[in-house]
């Protein structure tokens, strides 16, 4: 195997390595996971999916902003990303990434069981990374839906459950 393609399987693992960091952290609430996949001023644009699905997601810019929106939005719930179709093209210090994410979310301690509320969503990443030393990580990524089952406003419902909570809560 050549050098080039050596060097090249290694960024290409090293990408899909962020995605997978990101994915996990997702999943089990883990904001350093979510923050070693991206670049300080990153920015997630959740929106077109979001415009797709009746949820009303701001675009987010900078790593800190991001992470502490989505550890707490998605932390709490049942959920599970699973990665697909990754295509990855490197230029030098900069690549671009395209995958669908299977998303599938399910309200706190309620998981699969039978007629507990659920979201299924297939959404479509096209991202933008940047190297940083051996590792790679998300500039920019966009996230747009491909198509949903079951009522994706149970994550927005999390979110209303929590303010109408802190709301409730006697002021110390």
């Amino acid at each position: 195997m050549s050098n080039d393609l050596a060097q090249l399987a290694s960024h290409r693992y090293e990408i899909a390595d962020a995605l997978h960091r990101f994915a996990f952290g997702l999943d089990h609430g883990d904001a350093d996971s979510i923050a070693s996949a991206l670049t300080e001023d990153c920015v997630l644009d959740f929106r077109p999916a979001g415009k797709k699905l009746d949820l009303d997601f701001p675009k987010l810019a900078g790593r800190q902003a991001i992470v502490e929106t989505l550890v707490p939005l998605l932390g709490p719930l049942d959920t599970s990303h699973t990665v697909s179709n990754i295509q990855i093209e490197v230029s030098e210090d900069s690549a671009t990434l395209y995958c669908y994410v299977l998303a599938q979310h399910f309200m706190p301690r309620e998981g699969p069981r039978p007629g507990s509320e659920n979201a299924l969503l297939m959404n479509r990443y096209d991202c933008e990374l940047a190297r940083d030393g051996q590792k790679w990580r998300f500039r920019k990524m966009t996230i747009d839906n491909a198509w949903a089952q079951g009522n994706p406003e149970i994550l927005n419902a999390l979110a209303i459950r929590r303010v109408l909570t802190a709301k409730a809560r006697p002021p110390k």
